[in-house]
């Protein structure tokens, strides 16, 4: 048996500050928008942001699932950390340079980069 994981969504409460707020971290535009669910098409991985008050469905912000973004240098990673709230600090582990950011919605996002 094969699996492939091909998208995750997070939970929003506001669809027009987090499709900013992506817009802005990605350098793209949002692939399909709706008041309920949004996405992000990141290299053939869909990105869903879902508003869940409006399904009248219950979420608890934080880490709970921690989506986990790479990019290709520790310079680019300082860059798309500038000016987010930081809750794990840039850390070498094994291979890579890890942190985690907070973002508008509360969610915690890990990004990492190869270390060289």
């Amino acid at each position: 048996m094969e699996f492939h994981i091909n998208s995750l969504y997070l939970c929003v409460k506001d669809m027009d500050r987090v499709i900013n707020y992506y817009e802005d971290f990605l350098e793209q535009k949002v692939t399909e928008k709706s008041d309920i669910y949004s996405v992000f098409d990141v290299n053939g991985f869909r990105l869903g942001l879902f508003a869940y008050e409006k399904k009248n469905e219950l979420h608890t912000f934080g880490s709970n699932c921690l989506p986990s973004i790479s990019v290709e240098s520790i310079d680019c990673l300082n860059e798309k950390l500038n000016g987010k709230e930081i809750c794990f600090p840039v850390t070498r582990i094994g291979n890579n340079w890890v942190a985690e950011f907070v973002d508008s919605e509360g969610n915690h996002i890990e990004i990492t980069a190869p270390a060289k």
